[in-house]
């Protein structure tokens, strides 16, 4: 054997084993095995066929599995989401309204049921990896249910950790998600995913 290549093999054998990023689906299964809990920020910004986008909205998120999160819009209006794992509650103060459902009817083939469920991913999407972009590994999940609202939705994960989110709904509308500060398996109060309606507001129950 030539001196360079047993130099080569030497080097080889020193250096330790370049690992590839897991792929998105395998960092989404990881994320939902791992991560019972989380906080964070994120921007949300909705644009139609044309790419006229909507006023960029912000605010903060936080969930425990299962089914408990927080969806609170801070700007440029306030707007709240938030889910006791039973019950999901809409808040627009500007309305004055609550509208309320039921949490299996509201996130069951929803994007929320794939970050903050818990179920069998597989029986409700049809997960498929994406080629990666941005410095984040992509899937791409798509409804099993005709009837879901929306054609599909792609993640995009680094470090097994959601960062970008970006759905294509029904009527074309593409809403982008980005996700900052995220704190994994944080204590999180039971109490902070109760919700009362305040006094005087409309309450709107669906079935």
């Amino acid at each position: 054997m030539k001196i360079r290549h047993i130099v080569a093999a030497a080097v080889m054998a020193a250096s330790p084993v370049l690992a590839w990023p897991a792929s998105g689906t395998q960092q989404l299964r990881d994320f939902v095995a791992q991560v019972q809990s989380a906080s964070g920020r994120f921007t949300q910004q909705a644009g139609d066929r044309q790419g006229a986008g909507k006023p960029a909205q912000t605010g903060e998120f936080s969930f425990q599995r299962p089914g408990k999160f927080k969806w609170d819009v801070r700007k440029p209006y306030e707007q709240l989401i938030i889910s006791d794992g039973k019950r999901l509650y809409q808040y627009d103060p500007d309305l004055a309204q609550v509208t309320e459902r039921n949490v299996d009817q509201s996130i069951g083939a929803s994007p929320a049921a794939i970050l903050f469920g818990s179920g069998a991913l597989e029986d409700v999407f049809e997960l498929q990896d994406l080629p990666p972009r941005d410095g984040l590994e992509w899937l791409r999940a798509k409804p099993r249910s005709a009837d879901a609202g929306f054609t599909h939705v792609e993640i995009g994960f680094k470090g097994s950790m959601p960062q970008r989110i970006d759905l294509l709904d029904s009527f074309g509308q593409t809403t982008r998600i980005s996700l900052t500060d995220i704190r994994a398996n944080p204590k999180l109060d039971a109490a902070a995913f109760k919700f009362t309606p305040p006094p005087g507001v409309d309450v709107v129950k669906m079935q």
